[in-house]
């Protein structure tokens, strides 16, 4: 190792060190602190961001990414110094274009804007968090003006997350979606309508969180390096490699809400659990983009966690848990009413055919905000009309509508949410390439077996953390480009089935 790809290393797991820091602080306000410290988070989270930012941008990093960019240019491009380089490059250019104090005042914000919304949801007042929202959205508008050259003022913001997206590209992703969806929902609500009433029984919820962690275990979370709790809205959080932190939340009346919520965190954890150690403390150490990371949630939440070879293997054993409630519930029963499809309000409970309409929706909402075309104060109603219009359901109140999700009020407007419907989209183009080199996985599931399946997942994604960007991971995992085709195959033969549909 050169003289100066050491002194690089070093300077960056100093900046990795203050992130994660940064996020402990962050884990705890979402999990444990009390109130009361929200005040007093928020300073500590600005200084520490600044901190980690002043790092980052020190020229001197710049003059050692000079440097090796000349000393290694000869170097394969998939080598992981070379990465490595490359990698740095990219966030040490993003960082330099936004001001320290930027840094520090938004983190600050963002601290402040989750408590309010922490306590503003339950109690149903929009009123009291639109200040703070209308807050975010101007730090938003400031972060995307930090980055010119771009055609929408949401580009760079999503660049942020899913490096290589735009607004035109998403939205050209999402008409093809929404062109075979809506005909979908319409097909299958003329259908007769499935029973789930066998999940809104009472299941206590120590019962369901040791269920749902058998389950974890079994996909391989590794408890030795994470842990699971409680917060208002589900979330991962990685502090090392050695250390990813998941999430979940209960409804005692609502079996869905705590094991699907825990699959979906878990698939993110896996992730994190499974990147190359020698890429620890490092910019590698970390998922390669907002979508190939949703990917995982959603391939362990849905493609394996709501198909029914896993609960031909699981389901004995949840009766097992739960004997009055589901014994005399045929699996057959079971499987379709976790799989109903319903028009319903809530984004993480909504079902794999309407989910991405949730999406959408948000999506198209976020360019209005940031282009100017729709005012905060006005969003509450901007909301159900579009869930009125896409969906045919309106919230009764705005906690179940415009402040059910945590994003906009826990970090920005624009690039939040486009992650999740990619992670849809690649979930079954990943689980298609795995099946074409494993055709035993769908066997082994039915069984309670997922080495093959993690170890495939493992060997071709998480491994490489960010060694290579999205877009070529995922040409040298499936083959090509990203493509609705295969996730539209999956969902038309799925319902079609469930729904006796033609």
């Amino acid at each position: 190792m050169s003289k100066q790809l050491e002194e690089l290393k070093n300077r960056l797991q100093e900046v990795e060190a203050l992130s994660a820091a940064a996020s402990v602080l962050g884990w705890d306000q979402t999990t444990f602190m009390p109130p009361g410290g929200a005040k007093a988070r928020g300073r500590q989270l600005a200084v520490v961001s600044r901190i980690g930012h002043e790092k980052l941008t020190d020229p001197m990093i710049g003059r050692l990414l000079d440097e090796l960019e000349r000393e290694f240019a000869d170097l394969p491009a998939d080598s992981d110094d070379a990465a490595l380089i490359r990698v740095a490059r990219r966030d040490y250019d993003k960082a330099t274009r936004i001001p320290a104090d930027f840094v520090s005042a938004f983190n600050e914000h963002q601290a402040a804007a989750y408590q309010a919304w922490s306590s503003a949801r339950p109690e149903n007042d929009f009123k009291a968090v639109e200040p703070m929202l209308q807050k975010t959205l101007e730090f938003s508008r400031e972060l995307s003006g930090f980055f010119p050259g771009f055609d929408h003022i949401a580009d760079p913001l999503i660049d942020l997350s899913d490096e290589g997206m735009t607004v035109e590209i998403l939205s050209d992703l999402f008409q093809q979606l929404r062109d075979e969806l809506v005909p979908l929902v319409h097909e299958i609500a003329a259908a007769p309508e499935i029973d789930d009433s066998c999940l809104k029984q009472h299941f206590p919820g120590d019962a369901q969180l040791e269920f749902g962690k058998k389950v974890i275990r079994d996909f391989g979370y590794d408890f030795e390096r994470g842990r699971e709790d409680i917060s208002p809205h589900p979330f991962t959080t990685s502090f090392s490699i050695g250390d990813v932190r998941i999430t979940t939340r209960i409804k005692e009346n609502d079996l869905t809400e705590a094991l699907f919520g825990t699959l979906h965190e878990a698939g993110h954890g896996i992730y994190e659990q499974g990147i190359d150690p020698a890429y620890e403390g490092l910019p590698l150490a970390d998922g390669t983009s907002s979508g190939v990371h949703e990917s995982q949630s959603r391939l362990w939440e849905n493609v394996i966690g709501r198909s029914k070879p896993f609960w031909e293997f699981y389901y004995p054993e949840l009766q097992a848990v739960f004997p009055a409630q589901l014994n005399d519930v045929s699996l057959e029963t079971f499987y379709r009413a976790i799989n109903k499809v319903t028009r319903s309000l809530i984004r993480t409970d909504a079902d794999e055919v309407t989910y991405n309409l949730h999406v959408m929706i948000r999506f198209d909402l976020e360019q209005q905000l940031l282009e100017g075309n729709l005012n905060v104060s006005d969003l509450p109603e901007a909301w159900d009309a579009r869930y009125q219009s896409d969906l045919g359901v309106q919230a009764p109140d705005t906690r179940d509508g415009v402040l059910q999700d945590v994003h906009w009020f826990a970090g920005r407007i624009g690039g939040m949410f486009q992650g999740y419907t990619i992670g849809n989209v690649l979930s079954t183009q990943f689980y298609t390439a795995a099946l074409q080199d494993h055709p035993e996985i769908q066997d082994q599931t039915a069984h309670g077996s997922f080495q093959v399946l993690h170890s495939w997942m493992k060997e071709q994604i998480y491994r490489h953390g960010r060694k290579y960007a999205a877009l070529d991971l995922i040409e040298r995992t499936t083959g090509g480009l990203i493509r609705a085709q295969p996730y539209i195959d999956y969902l038309k033969m799925k319902f079609g089935e469930l729904y006796g549909l033609s």
